[in-house]
C-alpha cells in the first residue's frame, strides 16, 4: 500500500509518496509567518488557503487517515494549545487526517536519521533551516557529536531586508551575512569541520541556478554527487542577488514559484554558519525529516 507523508513547515509543504521509495510529488508555498499571532493564529487568508490545498490534495491523491502522515513544525510550535487543537480538529473533521506537530527536538531526530551516513571519518556540519527555526547536526564518521536548535530561520532575514526580493537585490551579501554572524555570536560552534552539508531542496537550487558544483571526493554515500567551495559558493550566492532578476529565479521553478522568494535571504544563515564553522566545502542536499521519518521506519 503506498504512504503519503507530508512535511508542513513555517513557508513550504511537501507532498511525498512511498512504496518501495520516497517520491517527491509537488510542493506549495504559504507564507504562515505573515500576519501571524501565537493567539489568533494562523491569519484567515493563509488558513483558508490551506485548507483548500488539502481538499485538492485529497481529490488528487488516496489520502486516508491510515495511511497519510503529516509533520507539522516551525511556526506551528509557537501557537497557543488552544489554536492548536483547533488546527487539529479541524484537519480530523474535514479531512479525517491528524495535523501533527512535532518538538524541535523530534525534528531534529529525524534531521540525524535522515543524514545518518559514513561520511569516511569526515566532520560533517548538517544545517537544516526553515522559516523560523533551524537544526544543526554533527557528525565525526558515522557518530552523531552534537545536536543544536536555533530560533532563527529564512523569515528573520526577510524581515530585516525588505529590498532582497527586489527584481534584483537592493541588500548585499556582505550587509546581510554581518547580520547573521551577529545573530549567531553567542552560537558555540567547532572549527574544524572537513565540511557542512545544506538541506532542504539545496541541490536543486544550486543546479537550477548554475552554481559551480564540482564531483562530491569528500564521501560516497549515493546520494549527495556535488560539493562547491566555499568560495564558489559566495560568487553564486552574489549571481543569484545581483544577475538572475526575481521573474528569472521564478521561471526556474514555474510548479511552486513563490518558493524563490526565500531563495536569496536563505542562502544567508548559512553562509554564516559556513564562515563560523570555518568549512571549505559545502555540499549541497535535497534530504530533509521526511527522509529521515523513512529510515526510522527500516
Amino acid at each position: 500500500m503506498k504512504e503519503y507523508y507530508i512535511d508542513l513547515g513555517s513557508s513550504t509543504i511537501k507532498v511525498y509518496e512511498y512504496k518501495d521509495k520516497l517520491i517527491l510529488l509537488e510542493e506549495h508555498t504559504i507564507y504562515f509567518k505573515d500576519d501571524f499571532d501565537s493567539e489568533k493564529g494562523i491569519c484567515k487568508k493563509n488558513l483558508d488557503e490551506l485548507l483548500e490545498y488539502f481538499k485538492e490534495l485529497k481529490k488528487k491523491y488516496d489520502f486516508k487517515y491510515e495511511n497519510t502522515h503529516i509533520y507539522v513544525t516551525g511556526i506551528f510550535r509557537n501557537l497557543s494549545y488552544e489554536r492548536k487543537q483547533e488546527l487539529v480538529k479541524l484537519f480530523n473533521n474535514d479531512f479525517d487526517l491528524h495535523f501533527n506537530i512535532i518538538s524541535h527536538g523530534i525534528e531534529n531526530y529525524y534531521l540525524a536519521k535522515a543524514m545518518q551516513n559514513d561520511y569516511n571519518d569526515k566532520k560533517v556540519l548538517i544545517i537544516n533551516m526553515g522559516g523560523k527555526t533551524t537544526e544543526l547536526v554533527s557528525f565525526k564518521g558515522k557518530e552523531i557529536i552534537d545536536t543544536q536548535n536555533l530560533n532563527v530561520g529564512v523569515a528573520d532575514m526577510l524581515n530585516n531586508f525588505d529590498k532582497v526580493n527586489e527584481p534584483f537585490s537592493g541588500n548585499t551579501v556582505e550587509e546581510m551575512c554581518d547580520f547573521a554572524m551577529k545573530r549567531l555570536k553567542n552560537l558555540n560552534l567547532d572549527n574544524d569541520y572537513d565540511c557542512a552539508i545544506f538541506t532542504g531542496g539545496e541541490e536543486r537550487f544550486e543546479l537550477l541556478t548554475k552554481f559551480n558544483l564540482v564531483d562530491n571526493t569528500l564521501f560516497n554515500d549515493g546520494i549527495h554527487k556535488y560539493m562547491v567551495s566555499l568560495e564558489d559558493y559566495i560568487k553564486g550566492t552574489g549571481k543569484v542577488f545581483y544577475d538572475i532578476s526575481l521573474e528569472d529565479l521564478y521561471k526556474l521553478m514555474p510548479s511552486n514559484p513563490k518558493w524563490m522568494n526565500g531563495a536569496r535571504a536563505g542562502a544567508i544563515l548559512p553562509l554564516a554558519l559556513f564562515k563560523k564553522s570555518n568549512v571549505k566545502w559545502v555540499i549541497p542536499s535535497d534530504l530533509n525529516l521526511i527522509n529521515g521519518v523513512i529510515n526510522d521506519l527500516k
